[in-house]
């Protein structure tokens, strides 16, 4: 067994950026002010401010830069659309990274139409879906769900004809990662609450990805002798401690490669939210 630690394929995407950030300051498109996202978020969630921090630690580190548009959680549907509507038409906002679920009292699916989608890093209006759905490469994609792909590939593991269990179908990780893997010619499961034998399916499978959102669910009887498992949750124990879906003491000897939980895929995500701030930079003003 071998832990798939996330730093190492962050550093070689930092790499990237850096190199990719150099070239675009001395092209005759530089605008003249660095890369900037927009951070909106309402209320506290402390998912969201842990995520909050770690992506705006990553993006001042790469040379970019942040601002964070912060609201009450109680704003009402009305003012908020209209807040959102002003940072998403502010030209000096070059990519957006929304943080939902919104509160109920917002029609979360008005805010997606105003968010334009070549602002949209983390893929989540209708446009980019579809852009994925029909395997078009220059759409935005969940930067979690390309974290998964980025970091398989930097560990050099052959995706072609493998199978695969994607445990979870939420539209921010199961859904678009079973998409991508199926991009990358792999036999992609898509297992949820109702799936019949769910061990088993997983236990067949070279490769499981855990996006169940339960705390250490997935155990070695999910997993056959060699697999390859992603833990894409994240989750608090009953002591306090940071966790993830799978049960990483329980499954570390069975498992040919799987990631930690910290230090695995969230190591990645906000290193994708980078280069993808960074695409959304050099894209809109050429367009301009």
């Amino acid at each position: 067994m071998a832990e798939l630690r996330g730093l190492p394929a962050a550093k070689n995407i930092q790499e990237r950026i850096t190199e990719r950030l150099v070239e675009y300051k001395k092209s005759d498109d530089y605008p003249g002010r660095l890369p900037t996202l927009g951070i909106v978020r309402v209320g506290n969630r402390e998912d969201d401010l842990a995520y909050e921090k770690s992506a705006v630690k990553k993006i001042d580190s790469l040379g970019m830069q942040v601002k964070v548009f912060e609201f009450a959680q109680d704003i009402s549907c009305e003012e908020f659309l209209k807040e959102f509507k002003s940072i998403n038409d502010n030209p000096d906002i070059d990519g957006i990274l929304l943080f939902s679920p919104l509160p109920k009292s917002i029609d979360e699916k008005k805010v997606l139409k105003i968010l334009s989608p070549d602002k949209d890093l983390d893929g989540l209006t209708l446009y980019n879906q579809a852009k994925l759905y029909v395997g078009e490469k220059d759409g935005f994609v969940p930067c979690t769900a390309d974290a998964v792909i980025q970091l398989l590939k930097f560990a050099g593991v052959e995706l072609e004809g493998k199978k695969v269990a994607v445990v979870g179908r939420s539209p921010v990780i199961g859904k678009p990662v079973s998409m991508m893997l199926t991009a990358e010619n792999a036999t992609v499961t898509i297992c949820h609450s109702k799936t019949k034998d769910l061990k088993g399916t997983c236990k067949d499978s070279d490769i499981v990805v855990a996006a169940t959102g339960r705390a250490r669910m997935i155990d070695a009887d999910y997993i056959g002798d060699g697999a390859i498992v992603i833990d894409v949750g994240i989750n608090v124990d009953e002591d306090g401690n940071m966790c993830g879906d799978v049960d990483f003491e329980n499954v570390v000897n069975k498992a040919a490669l799987v990631t930690p939980v910290p230090g695995g895929v969230g190591s990645v995500t906000t290193t994708i939210l980078a280069s993808h701030l960074l695409d959304a930079a050099i894209k809109g003003v050429k367009e301009r």
